[in-house]
């Protein structure tokens, strides 16, 4: 840990969330301390309403210990990862939940439940990942696409993963927001496949109709510093005040985010895209700054999921 800074949850991001009505979430495989928490914590702050998918023993013995009275219909019985992903998916469809957590589960254990073609939550885009990253003392955020699902998106899957980001950034109140498709130089060339990418998808983007300012390829400093893209003649609107950076392979972002979250102190808020409903995503090493942000991003897009029916 190169920074001394602790992650803190964007006080903007919780008005948001806690301006809309709490959104009934399955916390799947609950029955661990840190899942627990993560949803006590995110009750706690108005924002969800936990239903707890796992053993029952396990999860009523934690509550106990927390101080925490559950409601009969706050725990549903589930043996294992896979029966409580498949238990939390049908709650999704018995419009008893509104969002999915990731409790004690395997990521892809999860993904498969929530990808089944006959009971999953498939909506014909691609699922993707955001990360909305914010630092202590800004306002600022900055969200990075994909650094955790996708390994190596091609130009179909990266054009889901546009159009996933755009969505979640409407969410947020950009009406218009700045999408930098990454790579390392702002000129094409066969040689750095990710800048042919980058300007195949905006090539490919440029007929449609789109509520967002979208430029590329573009290097990281030409991303997001005003100075660097002045001095670099790079003239796309957008250009050096990035609000999104869609990376071109999962190394990428990865290292982005960490970098940020080691480095900077950033909070890092994690949310899969692409569901019929949005999928609170954390992992063990998350600070709760983190898993409270996460649930925040959450609950924002599924409101807004709400009134695009």
């Amino acid at each position: 840990m190169l920074s001394n800074q602790l992650p803190i949850c964007p006080a903007a991001l919780l008005n948001q969330a806690q301006a809309t009505p709490p959104k009934a979430t399955a916390v799947i495989n609950a029955g661990t301390e840190l899942a627990m928490e993560s949803a006590r914590q995110a009750e706690q702050a108005g924002i969800i309403k936990p239903i707890l998918v796992g053993n029952v023993d396990k999860i009523r013995s934690l509550a106990a210990a927390m101080a925490w009275q559950l409601n009969d219909d706050q725990v549903v019985a589930a043996d294992g990862e896979q029966a409580a992903a498949a238990t939390a998916v049908a709650l999704v469809h018995q419009q008893r939940a509104q969002m999915l957590m990731k409790g004690h589960i395997h990521s892809d254990t999860l993904l498969r439940a929530v990808l089944d073609k006959q009971h999953g939550l498939r909506t014909g885009a691609r699922l993707s990942h955001v990360f909305y990253m914010t630092v202590a003392g800004s306002d600022q955020a900055l969200c990075i696409t994909d650094a955790v699902i996708n390994v190596a998106p091609d130009l179909t899957t990266q054009h889901h993963i546009l159009h996933n980001c755009i969505k979640l950034m409407h969410a947020l109140g950009f009406a218009k927001p700045n999408i930098a498709l990454l790579s390392a130089a702002e000129v094409p060339t066969p040689a750095m496949p990710s800048s042919m990418l980058a300007k195949e998808l905006l090539d490919k983007v440029s007929g449609e109709n789109i509520a967002a300012q979208i430029f590329g390829p573009v290097a990281f400093d030409g991303a997001i510093s005003p100075e660097a893209a002045k001095v670099k003649g790079i003239q796309a609107p957008g250009a050096g005040a990035a609000d999104v950076l869609l990376v071109p392979n999962i190394e990428t972002g990865n290292a982005i985010f960490k970098q940020l979250v080691y480095f900077s102190g950033a909070t890092a808020a994690g949310l899969i895209l692409g569901a019929k409903v949005p999928i609170i995503l954390t992992s063990r090493a998350d600070p709760p700054a983190a898993r409270l942000a996460s649930a925040a991003l959450g609950v924002i897009y599924a409101h807004w999921l709400d009134q695009q029916v």
